[in-house]
């Protein structure tokens, strides 16, 4: 009973969701496979754009993700790390310990982008373009890696009693020594109750938050996919994934019960990075139609 996931007002019942599995006593996360997963498939998405684009060696792209996989993480788990620092400076030992989850998409970003001017630098090439050839394949990956928060259970939002609620057994925390974080979020005073072979079990109902936002990369993959024929300047599939990304991450966190904070203000700093990827990208967009306006006028 503690492995099930529902979705109650769409009739779906996941009898046995685990988080992982063992070989050879060895336990494997289902989440690090979909992280695994997304490097992959977002490797394979990112290639495929490089050879159908023009004067690029699509080889650099398995050069960079060679060099960008490390940094990501790291950049991923420091940003983790360093907005639950009064959590970490008590568990040191568990800084470094990501198979249960704890990866910070923007500080994954932010290293994945230094990393990408500084080869951009050394290998002579066009930084906007190679990154209009990435995007797709950074998509894919956070699409793949949010299935990851499904299977951890994480990164879901407030009570609802919406179409989509999804329902999780609070039996599923207290194995896992995770009950502190359903209290401590409210989560557990609204929960809600089944009952089940004569047997009650009780359940958290709540935003499928994961859900929200790979469907909604999802649509802003198709809209760049469309729109990557009708680009006029290199450059301008980064600023539609800044827009895009930035408009929905704000709207999902919102809802989401674990956001990192900004110290004691009450500042989700998800929501405030968001705000700004989506001011830059519209400016950024702006800014390079109308250099290229004025380069044909001259």
């Amino acid at each position: 009973m503690e492995h099930e996931i529902r979705f109650p007002h769409l009739g779906i019942l996941l009898k046995s969701v685990g988080d992982g599995f063992t070989i050879g006593g060895f336990e494997i996360k289902y989440y690090g496979i979909m992280i695994a997963m997304g490097f992959l498939f977002g490797l394979l998405v990112a290639y495929y754009a490089a050879k159908h684009t023009e004067d690029f060696d699509p080889e650099m792209v398995f050069d960079y993700l060679i060099c960008m996989v490390i940094p990501a993480i790291a950049g991923a788990r420091l940003y983790y790390v360093v907005f639950s620092w009064d959590y970490y400076k008590d568990h040191l030992n568990e800084i470094i310990q990501i198979r249960n989850g704890g990866l910070a998409i923007y500080g994954g970003i932010f290293a994945a982008v230094l990393t990408l001017y500084i080869f951009c630098k050394v290998r002579k090439v066009s930084m906007l373009k190679f990154g209009d050839i990435l995007i797709k394949g950074l998509l894919v990956g956070q699409i793949l890696g949010r299935w990851g928060n499904f299977f951890n259970r994480e990164a879901f939002g407030r009570y609802t009693d919406g179409l989509f609620a999804m329902q999780i057994p609070t039996d599923f925390f207290m194995e896992h020594g995770r009950l502190s974080e359903i209290i401590e979020s409210g989560l557990y005073d609204q929960a809600v109750f089944q009952e089940t072979g004569g047997k009650i079990y009780t359940f958290i109902q709540v935003h499928p938050t994961f859900l929200y936002e790979a469907l909604w990369n999802l649509a802003v993959l198709l809209i760049i996919i469309w729109f990557t024929k009708r680009k006029k300047n290199d450059g301008e599939l980064i600023a539609l994934y800044a827009i895009g990304y930035g408009a929905g991450r704000f709207w999902i966190e919102g809802l989401r019960t674990d956001s990192l904070m900004l110290g004691n203000t009450g500042i989700r700093i998800s929501q405030m990075v968001a705000a700004v990827m989506v001011v830059a990208g519209v400016a950024f967009f702006i800014y390079r139609r109308r250099n290229l306006k004025k380069c044909k006028e001259k």
